[in-house]
């Protein structure tokens, strides 16, 4: 199943891109980490619209990203789950916030899990080289 219907596409990247504004906005302010102040709604279409673009990015099963409350993906060709047990070897979990700092390069993948921020364990949970998924030069993936 996918993390977002077809039909919220649109959206969901209308709310990413608020939320990139804003969130540049607050880094260029020298705030980079603060949350960024959007509708319950379009924060979480944010999560999961990016959510989305990474599992293009990354196709696979091996690697499962959560950020709770809005979506989990599976990334990744390796490894997958047994048949008894759905989570795969490598899991990663984020907050929103810290999800959404990292996909659009507000700050860094080593930062962010530096700072403790990230839950990883797994042979292979740094998702740096597939990071950002938006910069500020190319808001649309």
């Amino acid at each position: 199943m996918s993390v977002i219907r077809n039909q919220d596409l649109e959206s969901g990247r209308a709310a990413l891109e608020r939320w990139h504004g804003l969130a540049l906005h607050q880094a260029a302010a020298g705030d980079a980490k603060a949350h960024v102040d959007l509708p319950r709604k379009d924060y979480a279409m944010a999560v999961r619209y990016s959510l989305y673009l990474l599992t293009l990015r990354a196709p696979g099963g091996a690697v499962e990203v959560r950020v709770a409350p809005w979506g989990a993906v599976k990334i990744l060709d390796g490894p997958s789950s047994d048949p008894h047990n759905l989570t795969p070897p490598d899991t990663i979990e984020l907050d929103p916030d810290v999800w959404l700092r990292v996909a659009c390069g507000i700050t860094s993948w080593s930062s962010e899990r530096d700072s403790g921020h990230i839950s990883a364990m797994g042979e292979r949970d740094d998702l740096s080289r597939l990071l950002p998924l938006l910069s500020a030069e190319h808001p649309q993936a």
